[in-house]
């Protein structure tokens, strides 16, 4: 832990202003109170799901968010050349466009009903659903990485290339979550979300042990997280800082604070704290494989002690 102490204070050394940190916390306080108190994301922007539009408002929901942010860095930095500098509009441009496809992609719907004649819809969808980054954000990612990226050759695709030094850091971080996790276990409101696989048939439909499309939902489900360690850790983090430097880690959180919109408003709030810390580690350790252990590993966490608890009554 104690890398992680020097890492932190490394990245405040340099990056923290008491007007900026105070400037970007006002700025995400009332993204969230405006979000939350007439619900944007799923009143108003998920009434538009299944049609183009539904991608043009997610757009402009992580721009606003983003650019402000970046606003805010660049003012109190004095560093106005930035929104001169060609690289930092392809690049976060280039990641909105990604992302709001991603947030608004509904193919899979009716990819679900025509697989298998639409027998086990439920259990390709939420498949798909998670599986769907492969073609929205991971594939456009790699193709600007050996495309248009000047850095390519020179580092790692994004952060992928795992570090000892990330994956021992955030494994003794995640070790210390074990026990929060099987504390909320035990709580009703937590079974009543957890696990997120829920009995399709899907088993019955293959002719095999449940255990199996179990397997498949959960490696599909685990999935999910890397395209969003990639993009929001690894693209506008490890790659921006060519660009912004330690400023690239604000922006992002913000950013990825809004993603968590349509969750409880606890669960944004974190995010705040927790895409901060994996920010900053990310930048320290070049690599997103730590971020990706912790996501992970909370996540299957979750999914284990439910199902712990589920067979235990």
């Amino acid at each position: 832990m104690k890398a992680f102490w020097q890492d932190l204070r490394a990245h405040f050394r340099t990056d923290f202003r008491v007007d900026l940190y105070i400037a970007t916390a006002i700025w995400a306080a009332v993204l969230l109170a405006i979000n939350y108190s007439i619900d944007l994301e799923d009143t108003y922007i998920d009434s538009f799901r299944g049609q183009p539009l539904w991608s043009v408002l997610y757009f402009g929901l992580y721009g606003t968010a983003y650019y402000v942010s970046v606003w805010l860095w660049t003012h109190f930095h004095q560093r106005s050349d930035i929104w001169r500098n060609r690289e930092f509009w392809q690049r976060s441009v280039f990641a909105l466009l990604c992302y709001s496809a991603y947030a608004g992609f509904y193919a899979h719907y009716d990819w679900s009903q025509q697989l298998f004649d639409g027998q086990i819809y439920a259990f390709v969808y939420y498949c798909l659903n998670n599986l769907q980054s492969v073609l929205t954000i991971v594939l456009p990612l790699f193709l600007f990485y050996k495309f248009a990226d000047p850095n390519s050759g020179k580092s790692s695709f994004y952060g992928m290339a795992p570090k000892r030094k990330g994956l021992v850091l955030y494994g003794q971080l995640l070790a210390l979550m074990i026990p929060l996790i099987t504390l909320a276990s035990f709580q009703p409101d937590f079974l009543q979300s957890y696990p997120t696989y829920r009995d399709t048939n899907a088993n019955e439909f293959f002719g095999v042990p449940e255990w199996v499309t179990a397997l498949i939902y959960e490696l599909c489900y685990g999935w999910d997280f890397v395209p969003t360690e990639l993009l929001f850790r690894g693209f506008l983090v490890i790659g921006m800082s060519r660009i912004l430097g330690r400023g690239a880690v604000l922006p992002m959180v913000v950013w990825y604070c809004s993603i968590h919109f349509g969750r409880p408003l606890g669960e944004a709030v974190s995010s705040l704290f927790g895409g901060y810390l994996l920010g900053v580690l990310a930048l320290s350790t070049r690599s997103i494989w730590g971020g990706l252990l912790i996501h992970i590993g909370i996540a299957w966490g979750m999914e284990i002690a439910a199902f712990l608890q589920q067979n235990s009554h």
